[in-house]
């Protein structure tokens, strides 16, 4: 590795002698395999690690045939050390190889650090601030290690043989890598590259992702990306990479896994109520173009269509010997928006003269239980050569146990290798047709075993968007003004009008308000209003919750007993009068939450907002073309649209609006959250009558 390439490994924290040692000491390695300190040095051994191997122990001079040391002061210097002894003594033994031994890299696979307690936070922190003060990187701690092309550093089996071409896995918990590993290779799965971080003290998934992206060359790394995140401590730095990954080339399946809405904070407006942290994760992968899953068996079985051809369409051929199986995957396709092509004509009455009495050509091409090898051929070709309308093929194949189907899988792997269409193999019958399943995975096959999980898996990657276009800069000049107004503010909610000004800055129009605070500024307000007109109180965070608007009043007399009721509402601190605008009331928030970018969310408004919780969101910044999308993602968008005669909106203010506060946001990173409801919408305006700013500086 040259100078360079090392300068540039360090400076995203994965240090070269991490990735590529020369040598590895195992400290706390073993003769005793099912410990991990004896099974990770079997695992360097059985595997072949092409280094040097010692060990430390106390209480011998030779572990599995590998120099021992009794003394962690005696070995030699190391290129990287796996750690798999007490925690309490993690920090003595790093101090003498990072000051003594020149080492750089570090696996931790020791528990008891910042999992259990503040002692162990303390002592993790100690153990991270050594590592770094000698250039070094930390895989860990309380993980179970790594495996890439140079060497296997794990404790745990199976080993799954590496492939180049296979996936590259990450993840945050060893246990389910594990899981995740098993279920793999009984599909066919192969990896290029498996790293857990455990704590993730120094290293996280991010680090990871950095790496892969940094190291990825064209042709030669793996396309495919999987990740198990139980945190994200750095979602910018996230969101860069798996960007830029993606932008290569890429294709990335993610589980994020404790993003449920309890133990949220408790919100103080519709947005805050709506956005939880789920949501802020949905968006992130939105913005990276992730494809987001939610259990182990879907990851596995996205991944096994990834590492597939890619087809050019959403039509989908069902080739089954077995109905009742191609019904269920014709439903969950067609459900998700894939096309199940109805097939007619001469071609497919050729092909009907090939199969057996009762079969059926018309999509699902089911060609009975006893069908033969050589009919699923003619199917197969006449899909391929005779059907532009079908982009990719679903075979389902098991076998009733009549007789051996050893040439059906023969064909089917012939076929996947040498068809321009995706072709994929469900093989539901994992005990009558073991052996050749297992023989047609050894061929570097993926056989997926239930239908209903591959169909939703087929759609969540055929429907999966690709990542957006880049959003264009807000203008400086408005950014001075803005700037100005909001370094002059407080915390916390911002008044009426300085909330307003900020608005009509940002180029959202606000109906003109009037903010009363007594009868003398209401006998002077009233000479220039127009009737009818809409007052709300101020002071009480949820306006109606309170009974605190009053619509359409049309006279003087209604105007000041609308005032005085209003001010007698507990909480009251003033009155907004405004003139009565009518439309469809929509809504814009936004939310900020820890490190991650604003999240933009809109509807319908009004009280619809959490009522019917139709509500679209992306996270910022938004290009004109997320913008439209989050309104056509709306299912009141038809309604917004017009349907059977009635009026819609005009959908391009809305955009804009949108792309607004989104440039806003942009400007002031210190919005913590913003309700825009209503704004009330027409054919040719869109007027904003109520707005919640609240500023965490």
């Amino acid at each position: 590795m040259t100078s360079f390439t090392l300068s540039k490994f360090l400076a995203f924290m994965l240090h070269s002698k991490l990735i590529h040692p020369k040598n590895i000491v195992v400290v706390g390695g073993s003769d005793n395999i099912h410990s991990p300190g004896g099974r990770v040095l079997k695992n360097l051994i059985d595997h072949q690690f092409k280094g040097e191997l010692f060990a430390v122990n106390p209480k011998q001079e030779k572990v599995q045939g590998i120099i021992s040391y009794k003394d962690i002061n005696d070995i030699p210097e190391v290129d990287l050390a796996i750690i798999a002894i007490s925690a309490k003594f993690v920090l003595e033994t790093v101090k003498v190889l990072t000051q003594q031994k020149n080492t750089k890299g570090f696996i931790i696979f020791s528990a008891g650090f910042s999992e259990k307690d503040e002692n162990g936070e303390k002592l993790e922190n100690e153990i991270v601030e050594l590592i770094e003060e000698a250039g070094g990187s930390l895989l860990g701690p309380n993980n179970i290690g790594l495996i890439n092309k140079h060497y296997t550093g794990v404790f745990t089996t199976p080993i799954p043989k590496l492939d180049e071409k296979g996936v590259d896995f990450v993840s945050g918990s060893g246990a389910t890598a594990v899981f995740i590993i098993e279920a793999a290779q009984s599909m066919g799965l192969t990896f290029s590259s498996i790293y857990t971080v455990g704590n993730s003290a120094q290293i996280g998934v991010e680090e990871i992702l950095e790496y892969l992206d940094h190291s990825f060359e064209k042709g030669i790394s793996s396309k495919v990306k999987l990740l198990y995140i139980e945190s994200i401590k750095n979602p910018l730095k996230f969101l860069k990479h798996t960007a830029s990954l993606i932008q290569k080339g890429c294709k990335i399946a993610a589980i994020k896994a404790g993003s449920s809405e309890a133990g949220n904070r408790a919100a103080s407006s519709h947005t805050g109520a709506i956005a939880n942290s789920d949501v802020f994760v949905d968006t992130l992968f939105q913005k990276a173009g992730i494809i987001r899953c939610y259990g182990r068996n879907e990851l596995i079985s996205v991944a096994g269509i990834l590492l597939q051809k890619e087809s050019k369409g959403k039509n989908i051929a069902i080739i089954t010997h077995a109905g009742g199986p191609a019904v269920m995957l014709t439903d969950v396709l067609s459900k998700n928006g894939l096309k199940i092509p109805h097939l007619e004509g001469k071609d497919s009455e050729a092909l009907l003269e090939q199969l057996f009495d009762g079969s059926s050509v018309s999509n699902p091409i089911d060609f009975l239980a006893t069908g033969t090898a050589q009919q699923l051929v003619n199917i197969i070709e006449f899909c391929e050569n005779s059907c532009p309308e079908i982009d990719a093929m679903a075979v389902i194949f098991g076998s009733p146990g009549l007789r051996s189907v050893d040439d059906v899988y023969e064909v089917l792997d012939e076929k996947i290798r040498t068809s321009k269409k995706p072709i994929y193999a469900i093989l539901p019958s994992v005990v009558n047709v073991k052996k050749q399943i297992r023989e047609f995975i050894k061929k570097g096959n993926i056989a997926f075993n239930d239908e209903v999980l591959f169909g939703n898996a087929l759609a969540k990657v055929y429907n999966h968007t690709p990542v957006s276009n880049k959003a264009k800069d807000p203008d400086s000049k408005l950014s001075k003004k803005i700037r100005k107004l909001i370094d002059a503010l407080p915390n916390g909610y911002m008044s009426t009008e300085p909330a307003v000004t900020l608005l009509e800055y940002a180029g959202v129009k606000f109906a003109t308000p009037y903010n009363v605070n007594n009868e003398a500024e209401l006998n002077n307000v009233s000479k220039s209003l127009s009737y009818p007109v809409v007052l709300k109180v101020e002071g009480p965070l949820h306006k109606s919750d309170v009974g605190g608007v009053i619509l359409n009043v049309s006279t003087e007399e209604e105007l000041y007993d609308s005032f005085h009721k209003l001010m007698q509402i507990e909480g009251a601190v003033s009155v907004i009068i405004q003139p009565m605008i009518n439309g469809t009331e929509l809504f814009i928030g936004a939310k900020k939450e820890t490190n991650y970018p604003h999240v933009i969310l809109c509807g319908l408004g009004g009280i619809f907002v959490e009522v019917l919780k139709d509500i679209s969101a992306a996270m910022i910044p938004l290009s004109d073309e997320d913008a439209l999308k989050m309104i056509n993602d709306l299912k009141a968008y038809p309604i917004l649209k017009g349907v059977r005669g009635q009026s819609g909106i005009n959908i391009k203010l809305f955009s804009e609006a949108i792309l607004s506060i989104s440039n806003l946001l942009s400007l002031v990173p210190e919005i913590a959250e913003l309700d825009i409801n209503p704004l009330m919408a027409t054919e040719s305006d869109l007027t904003a009558v109520d707005v919640r700013i609240r500023l965490e500086k």
